[in-house]
């Protein structure tokens, strides 16, 4: 904390102008300046940042002012007012500026889908977490959760509204307590890359913990942008890395003019530059007496940011020259996918009608087996059919076992059945070959928590009728299953599971030279929405350049598609509407460095991300006993 005093800004100037001070006399100050550290916690000055107050004015204890005024305050010559730029911006700004990156991180997912604010999001955080005490910190992150996770699952009102609001709510609160870290981080010199991992860590958590719900990584925003190649290297985690950086990066940028790092990443004094780890102490003796390393200029102050950001934005969007598509001479195989399309009604009841369901799948089949033997479309060697498209066991259901075979015997082909499978409960892809029914079944290891299971199921019980909406949990599968029909490898995974790293990859690596995403997107869209389907698909475009294989997404009511490697798309359909879409794909075997690396990247930026926060933290504990013990003893301006 800076030394203080009870005149105002004007006075001192006036006092400075009138009684210039010699170089020895001042250097007690200044040092006293270039120790009030930011992110000190639990000093005096600190406690009034929050109000927009910094600690000019505010004593270390009431009895050090009351000395002061008795005669043994400094003299006004030694005192300053605090360094331009260090004043931390009043907490209402700080909220506003919260609630633009959030809305700004938002709108770099579908629908809007403006990828450049991936970056903007975080930037945007970081100002609004410079300088504020851990206790606003948890405030500013959880504004910035709520602008963000609100829009960005809004199609979960059409399950619910309190759905929707409940889950956007957890999400923001977790974000908040993990904003806490970030402000910490924002200690160390090279806060920017601790902030990058950061965004990797918090993803990690938010996609294990409390239920594992991976919507909103930085990574699943890039489809299509030239940042995307990034995937094929070091998968999603990278990726999220990367934009992270650019973002921090670009928050450096905004916040240099008024601030040069000092020792901790903490300000420096005006009219000098921080002191570098080899750089004899102030008052140890070392150089002419009273000499003063001058503190770089405003240009200065943002040549290194900007080239820091420049580099950072390079490196992301080079992404793009990355040799990660390079086919090799490969089988190709010519693939349909089913989209059947619901009746689009206002009532869960009529528009899950499950033959009504399965009866519009097989009659979509078999329309394109007649255009196929009209020559008018390419028999496939494959066809995929959505995720529920019958909601009723087949094996229980003569009917719809009958549906089925009709249709596989009117193609002729194998066909991957999405179905709800009894005696347990389980969501399943099914294969089904012509006149011999289904041969290979994968059942969804990742389930959706309050869809498919419910949490705490005998607690909730007690005083909420939520476990009604599933009464009995699905049972998860445990394995990655390869379904193998001719040169084909498909690996499949369903709906939820698109999001989780590792369950993609182990198909791949299981051997599929193909992916299939099986979806029902028919719940979030009876109001005209396309968020979820569009955030889906944009997920699965991702793992397309992760694993450099093409996939096929299907969905209920779409947007279905057929993606290529490189992450572009195909073919698709629109919405509500009955389609059977076709493309010829490469069946590539080859690993990407991303799929061989699994979950390392992810791990080691965590690892180093955590040990980065245990340093901060410990430098916060160090600075907060120094701020007590200077308060006890009397003596403002020694805290950190």
């Amino acid at each position: 904390m800076a030394l203080t005093g009870a005149a105002g800004d004007a006075d001192r100037q006036t006092t400075a102008a009138r009684n210039p001070r010699p170089a020895a006399t001042a250097e007690p100050a200044v040092a006293a300046e270039a120790a009030a550290a930011p992110g000190t916690a639990g000093t005096a000055g600190r406690k009034s940042a929050e109000s927009g107050l910094g600690s000019v004015g505010t004593p270390a204890n009431p009895e050090s002012a009351r000395s002061g005024e008795a005669g043994t305050q400094p003299p006004r010559s030694v005192q300053r007012s605090r360094p331009p730029g260090l004043r931390p911006m009043r907490l209402g700004w700080a909220l506003l500026i919260a609630v633009a990156g959030g809305l700004a991180l938002a709108a770099a997912f579908p629908p809007a889908g403006i990828w450049p604010l991936a970056a903007a999001g975080p930037a945007l955080l970081v100002v609004a977490l410079w300088r504020r005490s851990l206790r606003a910190s948890f405030v500013v992150g959880l504004v910035f959760g709520i602008a963000f996770f609100t829009p960005l699952l809004s199609w979960l009102v059409n399950v619910a509204w309190y759905a929707w609001a409940a889950l956007a709510m957890v999400e923001a609160l977790v974000f908040g307590l993990l904003a806490i870290g970030q402000r910490l981080l924002l200690r160390l010199r090279a806060w920017p890359l601790a902030v990058a991992g950061w965004w990797v860590a918090a993803e990690a958590m938010r996609g294990r913990w409390p239920y594992a719900f991976p919507w909103g990584r930085l990574a699943m925003s890039q489809a299509g942008a030239p940042t995307a190649g990034w995937a094929a290297v070091g998968g999603a985690p990278l990726l999220s890395f990367l934009v992270a950086l650019a973002g921090a990066t670009l928050a450096w940028l905004l916040i240099a003019p008024g601030r040069w790092p000092g020792p901790g990443g903490e300000p420096a004094a005006p009219g000098r530059v921080p002191s570098s780890p080899g750089d004899p102490p102030s008052g140890s003796g070392t150089g002419p007496p009273g000499q003063r390393r001058e503190r770089p200029g405003p240009v200065r102050r943002r040549a290194v940011p900007l080239l820091a950001l420049a580099g950072a934005m390079g490196l992301a969007v080079a992404g793009v020259v990355l040799p990660v598509d390079q086919p090799a001479p490969a089988a190709e195989a010519t693939i349909a996918a089913i989209q059947g399309d619901v009746p689009h009604a206002r009532t869960l009841a009529s528009m899950l009608r499950a033959s009504t369901v399965t009866a519009n799948h097989a009659v979509t089949t078999e329309g394109l087996a007649a255009l196929v033997r009209s020559g008018a479309r390419p028999a496939p060697d494959l066809v995929v059919w959505q995720e529920n498209s019958t909601d009723l066991d087949p094996a229980l259901y003569p009917s719809i076992y009958a549906a089925i075979t009709r249709a596989t015997s009117a193609i002729d082909r194998p066909v991957l059945v999405g179905s709800v499978l009894q005696n347990p409960l389980r969501n399943a892809g099914q294969l089904w070959l012509p006149r011999r029914g289904p041969v290979q079944v994968y059942v969804k290891r990742q389930l959706v928590p309050f869809g498919e299971y419910i949490p705490l199921r005998g607690f909730l019980d007690k005083f909420t009728s939520l476990p009604s909406l599933q009464p009995v949990n699905f049972t998860p599968g445990h394995k990655a299953v390869v379904f193998h029909t001719g040169k084909i490898r498909l690996g499949d995974v369903i709906c939820y599971e698109v999001g989780f790293d590792q369950l993609v990859s182990s198909e791949v690596n299981a051997g599929a030279n193909l992916l299939a995403v099986q979806s029902n997107d028919a719940d979030f869209e009876l109001d005209g929405q396309t968020s979820e389907s569009a955030q889906q698909l944009a997920m699965a475009r991702i793992r397309a350049v992760e694993s450099d294989r093409a996939v096929v997404y299907v969905s209920t009511t779409g947007e279905s598609a057929i993606i290529a490697p490189d992450g572009t798309i195909m073919v698709r359909s629109g919405i509500w509407q009955r389609a059977a879409l076709e493309a010829r794909v490469p069946l590539r075997s080859q690993l990407t460095l991303a799929d061989r690396a699994g979950s390392w990247p992810e791990a080691a930026i965590a690892a180093l991300t955590l040990a980065a926060l245990g340093w901060a933290a410990a430098g916060a504990f160090r600075a907060a006993r120094r701020g007590t013990a200077a308060a006890a003893a009397g003596t403002p301006g020694l805290t950190d």
